[in-house]
């Protein structure tokens, strides 16, 4: 693999990683009210190594020639984006952590908080288009790595690097809010207006054009 396209790769997936979205408000809902967050940052992380399973098996480029198949699935991103920020919002008045206060760390507790967080990263389908877009234009024909090999190890750092942020993210959630119970329901309210914001646009991105098809 090119040094140099590699090193360029890692800036910019590294500034994407850093840019706040829908998995930022995700790691700070869970750093404020899980006893662990790890369960919440390996299922984002999860969401993003599905989509490079797909972009190495190919069929993430299938999946972009379909429109069909992308619409139901931003419909379904949306939706889910929508419930998991409305859910945010029925909570943000309580928000606060604290070693007692804090939701159990139950098994099937971890196992709903990694499958919401896979949901959250592995369902919008913009993270689907976002590694079409961009990890192609670091792989070079030219390298010595067969481009699929290529393809997983860009995607698989880009999975490491948004792993560490969002991991600082929601420690630095926890320690600046934990005692700060008005400054956390702000942060709860806001991440929970984010990922309902998120899901509005997509689903008016879809819904949109089909009334305007209609008219």
């Amino acid at each position: 693999m090119n040094p140099e396209l590699f090193l360029a790769f890692v800036l910019v997936a590294a500034a994407l990683a850093c840019t706040p979205g829908v998995d930022w408000a995700y790691s700070i809902t869970a750093g404020l009210g899980q006893r662990s967050f790890v369960p919440a940052v390996a299922g984002l992380c999860g969401g993003y190594v599905l989509h490079t399973a797909l972009l190495v098996a190919g069929l993430a480029a299938v999946l972009t020639g379909m429109p069909g198949v992308l619409g139901w699935l931003t419909l379904a991103g949306a939706g889910y984006l929508m419930w998991l920020g409305i859910s945010t919002l029925r909570s943000w008045r309580g928000a606060s952590f604290s070693a007692a206060g804090a939701t159990g760390s139950s098994g099937a507790t971890r196992l709903r908080t990694f499958l919401q967080g896979m949901g959250t990263s592995g369902i919008n389908p913009k993270g689907l288009l976002f590694y079409i877009a961009l990890i192609p234009q670091f792989v070079s024909a030219d390298a010595s790595l067969p481009v699929p090999v290529q393809s997983g190890l860009l995607g698989m750092t880009f999975v490491a690097l948004a792993g560490l942020v969002y991991t600082a993210v929601a420690l630095l959630s926890r320690t600046l809010l934990q005692s700060r119970p008005g400054a956390a329901r702000a942060v709860t309210l806001a991440s929970g207006i984010i990922m309902v914001l998120l899901g509005t646009v997509l689903l008016g991105e879809q819904l949109v054009p089909l009334v305007a098809g209609r008219a």
